[in-house]
């Protein structure tokens, strides 16, 4: 479970998409959110998007490992989608904020790797959230001062990488990826194998 949080407007989202594009073995967490659909957003492949009571109940029925609210609106990770990919032996991405993070943790610690992207200069930040043309000057100030509220919380994750360069951006966290899973517990079927190799 690779989680990625970034400030928003520190390249998360582009990371994310290019990891899906360029790596068969990973797939996206879709969340479920309260939230308005987007132009080009596709329900059940970016979000899901639910009304607030369909939202509240799936709180009380503990169908998440983590939500919050964040700006008026609530984003949540369904556990079923989460639990059918994992019984597949997929890895499966996660674009949460620091708050989901800590949740999630708390809860699946063995399966959890955790990345921070910062952005290179709160300058840069804001220069990127008002290139994307869809936010007011009210939400860009909102966004600001929440993502300093957010980068106060970088050392709460295993791994930080400064996004400089979007490239080399990618290219760190691909390598991350890959050294995670080599790691010895989360090779599955290696103690056969090994058991093969050292018959006598």
């Amino acid at each position: 479970m690779l989680i990625l949080s970034s400030p928003s407007g520190a390249g998360k989202t582009t990371i994310a998409r290019r990891l899906l594009e360029l790596d068969p073995d990973i797939a996206m967490s879709v969340s479920a959110t309260t939230r308005p659909m987007r132009p080009g957003e596709v329900d059940g492949k970016d979000y899901h998007f639910v009304d607030r009571p369909t939202f509240d109940a799936m709180v009380e029925a503990n169908e998440f490992y983590e939500w919050a609210e964040v700006f008026g609106n609530c984003y949540g990770t369904p556990k079923a989608h989460i639990r059918a990919k994992l019984k597949q032996g997929q890895d499966t991405l996660f674009d949460i904020d620091w708050q989901g993070t800590q949740q999630l943790y708390q809860k699946a610690e063995a399966d959890v790797v955790r990345v921070f992207i910062l952005p290179p200069s709160i300058e840069e930040l804001r220069r990127r959230l008002t290139g994307r043309g869809t936010d007011s000057e009210d939400v860009i100030s909102a966004r600001m001062a929440r993502a300093q509220a957010e980068i106060s919380h970088w050392d709460g994750y295993d791994y930080v990488v400064v996004n400089h360069d979007v490239d080399d951006c990618y290219t760190q966290i691909a390598q991350i990826l890959a050294a995670e899973r080599l790691k010895r517990a989360r090779q599955t079927g290696l103690i056969g194998f090994v058991r093969e190799l050292t018959r006598a």
